[in-house]
């Protein structure tokens, strides 16, 4: 995505059942098609997808009222936290008590970079966070625009996940663009994550956090029996997508990006808060 995300920064499996993985089965993958043509005919509407009740945001997203938010539809906030090994988004511990007092459920993400090692930047976000066992935890793993000499690599992001998985038992969540994920270079400027996420690996262990902005998106390789968790299928960036009228449809939010779930709302209350009962599967 194009949002603001980042600051203008300095520039950085075992065999069984992956630790800190869901005692439940994945998700059933969604109807998705890999590479898929330009689209032609009408446009897919998003809800046919799954269901759009998840936004994110930056300290760059003025918000106004949560509540507001949560009565328009809204179910899940997922906010960034940290950046690198040195900065922290200055509104986050503030608006975590506003939409936790709000009733919505809380997620927090951490923009990666090249800087730092992929165990300091887990240690510092988790320092951050203090995440409890109803948050959501999300590496944001993209081209750094504003400095792509620091965008992390797929080095630094397998120690990430490792790092968190270690300290917290469980894996976070995986923002990524398929053709980021695929090792393809994006930006304009030759950049590329270092190498292709395989099937099978820490980080395709991760639930996918799609980052992909046309009405039909693809799914990176390593994902492609499984399906995506989470789809931010329109940004409040520049290129923010055909769909980018609806990140400024949120009540009480000024601007956000916007994500469906793969199931319904039950399923996503009780993958969010982690409840062994929950079986997604349609």
């Amino acid at each position: 995505t194009d949002s603001p995300r980042h600051r203008t920064g300095s520039g950085p499996v075992a065999t069984g059942p992956v630790l800190g993985a869901p005692p439940w089965p994945p998700l059933a993958p969604m109807p998705l098609t890999r590479r898929p043509p330009a689209v032609a005919g009408p446009v897919i509407e998003p809800g046919a997808f799954g269901l759009d009740a998840v936004v994110d945001l930056s300290h760059f997203n003025r918000v106004n009222d949560f509540a507001a938010a949560r009565e328009s539809g809204i179910i899940g906030v997922i906010h960034k936290a940290s950046e690198g090994g040195d900065w922290v988004d200055p509104l986050y511990t503030q608006r975590r008590a506003q939409a936790e007092a709000a009733g919505l459920l809380w997620g927090a993400y951490h923009f990666g970079t090249f800087q730092r090692s992929g165990a300091e930047q887990a240690a510092m976000f988790l320092a951050t966070v203090q995440p409890d066992p109803h948050t959501l935890i999300a590496l944001d793993l993209e081209l750094n625009e504003r400095n792509p000499s620091n965008t992390m690599d797929i080095t630094r992001a397998e120690a990430f996940v490792r790092a968190i998985q270690n300290a917290t038992g469980r894996l976070p969540v995986l923002y990524v663009h398929p053709a980021w994920a695929d090792g393809e270079a994006m930006g304009g400027r030759g950049r590329t994550l270092g190498g292709v996420i395989r099937p099978g690996s820490m980080l395709a262990a991760c639930d996918l956090w799609l980052a992909d902005y046309r009405n039909r998106p693809e799914l990176p390789s390593a994902w492609a029996g499984r399906g995506w968790l989470l789809w931010q299928y329109a940004g409040d960036g520049a290129a923010g997508g055909s769909f980018k009228p609806r990140t400024r449809l949120v009540s009480g939010i000024n601007s956000c990006d916007r994500n469906l779930f793969a199931a319904d709302r039950a399923s996503l209350i009780a993958y969010w808060q982690r409840d062994p009962r929950f079986s997604p599967r349609r």
